[in-house]
């Protein structure tokens, strides 16, 4: 992946160990032939860490972990789960996985690839949901590549 994309994906400032985990859980969704888009605003008004988009079209959203006291301390992640089939936290090696609920799946990560520890039960999206979850993220993958292709040029029709 070229370097660029990664700035786009992820936000600066983000504490190493964050950002870390956030690469490791990618390129591990990626080698299992997932498309994965980072930062992606759902329709709620939050915004998912990771959106991986199965062959089959199936979403799974994976929300990042850097320690305890971050999943203690940020419970937004229970409003995700409307919005994929399978939800996952990422953490990162050597952090202890109890703390977090056994109806998510559970990635260990490091900043060079990732282990699937639990896998995530299946909660189907409704069909409308889906379509707007894909639409989504097909915008979002093509505003992106224009961005790195085009710069900051607007293409008109």
């Amino acid at each position: 992946m070229r370097p660029d994309l990664a700035l786009i994906e992820e936000p600066r400032g983000r504490p190493d160990a964050t950002r870390h985990v956030t690469r490791g859980a990618r390129r591990y969704l990626r080698a299992c032939g997932f498309a994965v888009i980072g930062e992606l605003p759902l329709p709620n008004g939050r915004r998912a860490d990771l959106v991986a988009l199965a062959p089959d079209g199936g979403l799974r959203i994976v929300e990042v972990k850097s320690s305890i006291e971050d999943f203690r301390a940020d419970q937004k992640w229970s409003f995700y789960r409307d919005y994929c089939d399978r939800f996952y936290f990422a953490i990162p090696a050597g952090l202890d996985g109890a703390p977090f609920p056994a109806d998510a799946g559970l990635i260990v990560a490091d900043a060079h690839g990732a282990m699937l520890a639990r896998e995530a039960p299946v909660l189907r999206l409704a069909p409308a949901s889906r379509k707007a979850m894909l639409v989504r993220f097909g915008a979002l993958a093509a505003e992106r590549y224009c961005a790195l292709a085009f710069g900051d040029e607007r293409l008109e029709a």
